[in-house]
């Protein structure tokens, strides 16, 4: 008998689930005449596991239920509801589930609401679930794209899915994301191909769960030798397919209610630019900034990062001797100096302890140093990290231990840690280890207010929380002696340590700034800092949150590169000589071109400051030889007039470029980093190598 279809559209989708199972058999974009489900019969609505004991791996299957779910339906809304479920080993179980689909800010909004009465735990969950990602036509590639530390991380899907597990973890090619670049840290996915045909996935509510992406190709590689998968539909008389879902960890206790972090789904046509576009446009509901983010930050400027210590102790500047970099700040008209390595056993040593290192000097030689470089007009930032403990800490038995994040064993988690320095530590035979702590003990977040009290009473302008993005390896906490549920999200208190630093500054000027904040942490973070080397360097970050303080490291000795980088995305420059052991005066060429570049976006700072970033949206950029730039960006000032940047990487060549807007307004002067004034062009000019140009 053919199924009974109900389907929802929006002005992107047509989506169409079968009402006899909830599987979601129809997915396809009008936006790229794209049948993204192109065989009905694969369809899937969820899968989930409920362990038992002496079988782990007990899972239900919505399609393979044995009674159909209820099904209510309007043109914007489909619940199926199961009173019960069936798993595939433990037979039928007191598990309610409600999956609905509903059209919200015209994408499709998934959700599902978990009633356990049963005697099982609800581990994971599959939802929603596309069982068959068909490729789109004419297809050469296609990838999926999520964000990691602040740019883009890219997984091939066709023709070749590489296994990012060991194939003997798994039964299929399988693509599975781990800990802190998963969403919601990373708030969104981008499935698409080389035309620029895409489907977007993102959270559709500003909360904190544990979740991942899921992909597998079935039944298996063509040619394993590079990974390489079928075109054709079936092999070995078998379908060949790639399933694709969001993974949720939810962990829901017997007794229970529990709604799953909802996502949504959109299609598109365009780059990463328009992808991101489909969550920008909901996420601008909960988004903001902090309110009391010092005026200093505001203004362009830069910043050098300079490193006193390692665990490996290299004690390389005493604190009386401080002031010199203060010195260096001034000179070059730059604005801040992040102090990194000043804690007892320096950088990735004793944390979470923000006690000054003895051998450097005393708390009131570090305190007074700290006035010295205040009063030149330099702000001090000091390096902080409270997301883990020292496993060689004398105290970490008696103190940490019974704080740090646990896993289902009650076994604490162990991060690698860092290498520095010697051949002992670099060949990692001496690494400190870094335990997660769980933020969801209120005692653990008492000793980090302490901790932070530490850097306020020695009158720094702010901290730079290193690491505040992540809780890897974790992501989840099992231990209920710390005041949580069984398997809580490691992410979900994230917000609580910040608001309380902020309640105790909030009497004076203080900046707090992490490194590369994930997306819901702009909304209380001033600043974010990152690395983000490359030519091909994706700046979602920017791209979500055009008003955020964004700060990059530049670390060569003739950085142009970086630099022109800097001015493209709207980066504060971080100088970083010798991977941020060195002086300012160390790379001249840098700092000179660092100054320039400075002086070009402060005198035309409406636009490439103040201004809306709109990335590579709103305007393109042809070459003289009849090819197209893409190392470009638009924006966009506050009487809504664009302007561009427009980057030359290559060390060897100069560019002849026509840059021009979607809006027909003309572009008319230009002005590159090496120059003091704007030059009026007719259609095109030339950007020398290495170089970028400010077109208004």
């Amino acid at each position: 008998m053919k199924p009974e279809i109900v389907t929802l559209e929006t002005s992107s989708l047509v989506l169409g689930f079968d009402r006899s199972s909830g599987s979601l058999v129809k997915l396809y974009s009008k936006a790229s005449n794209w049948n993204v489900i192109k065989r009905p019969k694969l369809g899937l609505s969820w899968r989930m596991m409920l362990p038992l004991e002496g079988k782990r791996n007990n899972e239900a299957w919505g399609h393979k239920q044995p009674d159909a779910p209820r099904c209510e339906c309007t043109d914007e809304r489909i619940v199926f509801t199961w009173d019960s479920i069936t798993t595939e080993f433990g037979g039928k179980m007191d598990v309610k589930v409600t999956a609905e689909c509903a059209v919200e800010n015209d994408q499709a909004v998934f959700r599902m609401h978990l009633s356990n009465r049963s005697g099982c735990l609800i581990e994971n969950v599959y939802y929603p679930y596309i069982g068959d990602l068909y490729r789109t036509n004419n297809c050469e590639s296609m990838k999926f794209e999520h964000g990691s530390y602040i740019a883009m991380k890219t997984y091939s899907m066709y023709p070749i899915f590489p296994n990012c597990q060991g194939t003997h973890s798994v039964d299929y090619p399988t693509l599975c994301v781990e800990d802190h670049i998963n969403p919601p840290m990373n708030p969104f996915g981008l499935i698409s191909d080389n035309n620029g045909n895409g489907l977007y996935l993102g959270v559709a509510e500003r909360r904190m769960e544990a979740a991942t992406w899921h992909a597998e190709y079935l039944p298996g590689w063509r040619n394993s030798n590079d990974f390489r998968v079928f075109e054709e539909d079936t092999a070995a008389g078998k379908d060949a397919y790639t399933r694709f879902a969001v993974g949720h960890l939810p962990f829901v206790a017997p007794g229970d209610d529990f709604d799953l972090l909802a996502f949504s789904m959109e299609a598109y046509r365009g780059s990463w630019h328009t992808g991101a576009s489909c969550y920008t446009k909901v996420s601008k509901q909960w988004n903001r900034l902090p309110a009391q983010t010092p005026a200093w930050a505001k203004e362009p400027h830069s910043w050098l990062q300079i490193h006193i210590n390692s665990p490996e102790d290299e004690l390389r500047i005493r604190f009386k001797d401080l002031p010199k970099i203060g010195e260096e700040c001034k000179k070059y008209g730059v604005k801040a100096n992040q102090l990194v390595g000043w804690n007892q056993g320096g950088q990735d040593r004793g944390n979470p302890s923000h006690t000054p290192d003895p051998r450097l000097g005393t708390f009131e030689e570090l305190k007074e140093a700290i006035r010295q470089i205040r009063e030149m007009g330099i702000k001090l930032v000091l390096f902080a990290k409270f997301v883990w403990a020292d496993q060689s800490n004398e105290d970490f038995e008696d103190v940490y231990k019974e704080l740090a994040i646990k896993d289902p064993y009650q076994n604490y988690y162990v991060y690698k840690g860092y290498q520095y320095m010697t051949l002992s530590q670099l060949t990692n035979v001496n690494t400190r280890r870094l335990i997660p702590m769980c933020f969801g003990a209120e005692k653990y977040r008492e000793i980090c207010n302490a901790e932070f009290q530490k850097c306020v009473e020695l009158g720094a302008d702010g901290i730079l929380y290193d690491e505040c993005l992540h809780h890897s390896p974790t992501l989840c906490c099992f231990d209920t002696s710390h005041g949580h549920r069984y398997g809580a999200s490691s992410y979900g208190w994230d917000e609580d340590l910040i608001e309380g630093f902020r309640e105790m500054v909030k009497d004076r000027e203080f900046l707090i700034a992490g490194e590369a904040v994930y997306d819901f942490q702009h909304n209380y973070y001033d600043l974010s800092y990152a690395r983000t080397w490359g030519r091909d360097h994706k700046p979602v970050s920017r791209y979500i949150r055009p008003d955020g303080n964004i700060m990059t490291a530049v670390t060569g000795f003739n950085d142009r590169g970086m630099i022109n980088q800097c001015l493209l995305n709207r980066y504060i420059i971080s100088y970083e000589p010798y991977m941020f052991k060195g002086m300012l005066s160390d790379y001249p060429d840098t700092v000179d071109y660092g100054q320039k570049m400075d002086a070009l976006r402060t005198d035309l700072r409406e636009y490439f400051w103040d201004g809306r970033f709109c990335g590579g949206l709103g305007g393109s950029v042809q070459l003289g030889d009849g090819g197209t730039l893409d190392s470009y960006a638009v924006y966009q000032n506050a009487g809504g007039r664009q302007g561009m940047v427009i980057c030359n990487y290559d060390e060897e060549k100069s560019v002849f470029v026509l840059p021009s807007l979607e809006n027909g307004r003309k572009l008319s002067r230009y002005r590159l980093v090496d120059d003091s004034g704007l030059t009026p062009f007719e259609s095109g000019f030339v950007i020398p190598p290495r170089s970028a140009a400010a077109v208004i």
